[in-house]
């Protein structure tokens, strides 16, 4: 079983930094991409920023420019360098990846989300 686990998470006035990281547990499998997705409340899950495996990258207009993506293949991490924070980031972050097993279709996995709170 595969298990997400997020880190990095708290409380920073505008303007100020955070650094997420995601550490994707378990054996045997491929993964295809991982990614940060945020929900806000009130609102629907969005995508933040994803990679693939052969490091292709995906940001998401609001945050372009700002935060920064990168991953550990070795280690099965991902981590989002998020600067120039805004209120408007305010969210739950979660991690995503999307793995494949051997002989077996593709598979995402979500963690639990770590709470992001950008103050003004």
């Amino acid at each position: 079983q595969v298990q997400l686990v997020e880190s990095g998470g708290g409380l920073v006035q505008a303007g100020g930094s955070l650094t997420l990281s995601c550490v994707t547990s378990g054996s045997s499998f491929s993964i295809n991409s991982m990614g940060w997705y945020r929900q806000a409340p009130g609102k629907q899950r969005e995508l933040v920023a994803a990679i693939t495996g052969t490091g292709i990258i995906n940001y998401a207009d609001t945050v372009k420019g700002r935060f920064t993506i990168s991953s550990d293949n070795a280690k099965n991490t991902v981590i989002l360098q998020m600067n120039s924070l805004k209120p408007e980031d305010t969210a739950v972050y979660y991690c995503h990846a999307r793995v494949t097993y051997p002989l077996r279709a593709t598979i995402d996995y979500w963690g639990q989300g770590t709470q992001v709170t950008v103050s003004s």
